[in-house]
C-alpha cells in the first residue's frame, strides 16, 4: 500500500481541513524566516559596538553568545508550540461548532445552520442535509395522510357493496317465487357489487403488500417486442368495450435482461392508466425503438385526455396519490400503480418519465439492454 492510498485509507480531507494546514505551514515558514531575519539583525546590531563587562546586559549576551544553539532551538520550539496550540485550539472550535450544528440539525431542522465564514463548506453541506430531511419527512408525512385517507375511503367503500351483495341475496333468499328475470336481474347486481368488493379487497392487500415488502429481482433474457406485442393484445377487449383503439410502432427482435414479471407490471399499468384517463373514441399510441448507441431500449405510452396540472404532475410518482380524487370503479385506485411501476423501472437501472400538453399524456420508460442492476 503506497503513501496516497494509505491516507485516503485512514484520513478524509475536506477543503477546510486541507486549508488549516495550508495556513499551519504558511505560518510556521513565515515565523521561521522572521526568526532568521530577526538573528541577523540582531546580530549586525550587536556587532556595531564594543560591549565591556561593565554593561547591563553583558551577562545576558555572553550567555546568548555561549549558548547560541540552545537559544535558537529554544526560540523555534517555542514559536512552533505556540503556532501549534493555537491552530489546534482553532481546530477545536471548529470541531465544536460542528458538533452544534450537527445537534441543531437532530432536532431543530426548520432552523437554518450558520457557521463561521471559514466553514461555509461544510456550512452549505449541512443545510442541504436539512433541507433534504425536510423534504423526505414532508413527503413521508404526505404519503401517510394519503394512504390514511385512503384506507378510510376503501373502509367506508367496503360496506356500501356489501350491504348491497347481503340485501339483494337475503330477497333472493326470501322470495323463492320471484320470476326468472327477476332473479336474474338481482343475481347479477350482487355479483357486480361482490366484484366491486373484490377489487376494494385486492386494493388494501396491494397497500400491504407495498409497504411490508422489499422487491427483488429474478433476472433473465426476454423477447421485449413480443412481451410488448403480447400485453397489447391482451388489452383489446377493454380497449374495444371502451371505444379506445391502440396503435403500436414496436421495433422488432429487441431483447433484454430484466425480471419478466416485474417489468410487465410495468407496462400493464401504463397501459392500464392510459385506459382510464383517454377520452372516449380516442387512440393510445404505443412505441419502442432503440436508439443509434443500442445500449438502451425506450418505450413511450401516449393517450389524448385532458391535461395534467404541472403541480400534479411532480407528485404523480408518489405512493398513494391519485390524479382523480374521487372514489369510482374506473379510475378509484390505491394510487400505488405508477410509484410501483417508478421502483422497478429504477431497479432494473432504467428510468420513467410523465410529460402532458395540449390534452396528451406521455410516459417515457428507458431501460439498458445489459449490465442491470439488482440493488
Amino acid at each position: 500500500m503506497n503513501l496516497r492510498e494509505l491516507k485516503r485509507k485512514h484520513f478524509v480531507e475536506t477543503p477546510l481541513s486541507k486549508r488549516i494546514f495550508r495556513n499551519y505551514c504558511i505560518v510556521l515558514a513565515a515565523y521561521a524566516l522572521v526568526m532568521v531575519a530577526m538573528a541577523y539583525l540582531a546580530y549586525n546590531v550587536l556587532q556595531g559596538r564594543i560591549w565591556l563587562p561593565t554593561d547591563p546586559l553583558w551577562p545576558i549576551l555572553h550567555w546568548m553568545d555561549d549558548n547560541v544553539l540552545l537559544v535558537g532551538i529554544s526560540a523555534c520550539l517555542l514559536g512552533w508550540l505556540i503556532i501549534t496550540l493555537w491552530f489546534e485550539a482553532l481546530t477545536l472550535r471548529y470541531l465544536h461548532e460542528s458538533v452544534r450544528a450537527s445537534r441543531q440539525l437532530a432536532s431543530r431542522l426548520e432552523e437554518p445552520i450558520v457557521l463561521p465564514a471559514a466553514m461555509k463548506e461544510i456550512q452549505d453541506e449541512l443545510n442541504g442535509v436539512r433541507e433534504r430531511t425536510q423534504r423526505s419527512a414532508y413527503l413521508a408525512k404526505e404519503a401517510e395522510q394519503r394512504k390514511n385517507d385512503l384506507i378510510v375511503y376503501l373502509a367506508h367503500d367496503l360496506k356500501t357493496p356489501l350491504t348491497s351483495v347481503i340485501g339483494y341475496l337475503n330477497l333472493l333468499y326470501d322470495e323463492p317465487d320471484l320470476t326468472p328475470e327477476m332473479r336474474a336481474r338481482y343475481t347479477g347486481i350482487a355479483l357486480d357489487k361482490a366484484q366491486r368488493l373484490e377489487t376494494l379487497i385486492n386494493e388494501f392487500f396491494e397497500i400491504a403488500r407495498f409497504n411490508l415488502t422489499t422487491m427483488q429481482l429474478e433476472l433473465t433474457r426476454i423477447d421485449l417486442t413480443m412481451m410488448l406485442e403480447q400485453l397489447a393484445s391482451e388489452f383489446l377487449p377493454i380497449l374495444k368495450e371502451k371505444n379506445l383503439t391502440l396503435e403500436s410502432a414496436i421495433e422488432p427482435g429487441v431483447s433484454l435482461v430484466c425480471d419478466p414479471d416485474k417489468l410487465e407490471r410495468v407496462f400493464d399499468n401504463l397501459l392500464r392508466n392510459a385506459i382510464n384517463y383517454s377520452y372516449p373514441d380516442s387512440a393510445i399510441e404505443l412505441s419502442m425503438n432503440r436508439p443509434e448507441d443500442k445500449r438502451q431500449v425506450v418505450i413511450r405510452l401516449k393517450n389524448h385526455g385532458r391535461t395534467i396540472a404541472r403541480e400534479k404532475l411532480s407528485h404523480i410518482f408518489e405512493q398513494f396519490y391519485r390524479l382523480d380524487s374521487s372514489r369510482s370503479t374506473t379510475t378509484g385506485g390505491a394510487g400505488l400503480g405508477l410509484a410501483i411501476a417508478k421502483e422497478i423501472v429504477e431497479l432494473h437501472g432504467g428510468a420513467i418519465t410523465a410529460a402532458s400538453e395540449q390534452e396528451t399524456i406521455l410516459f417515457t420508460v428507458t431501460l439498458p439492454l445489459e449490465n442491470v442492476r439488482n440493488s
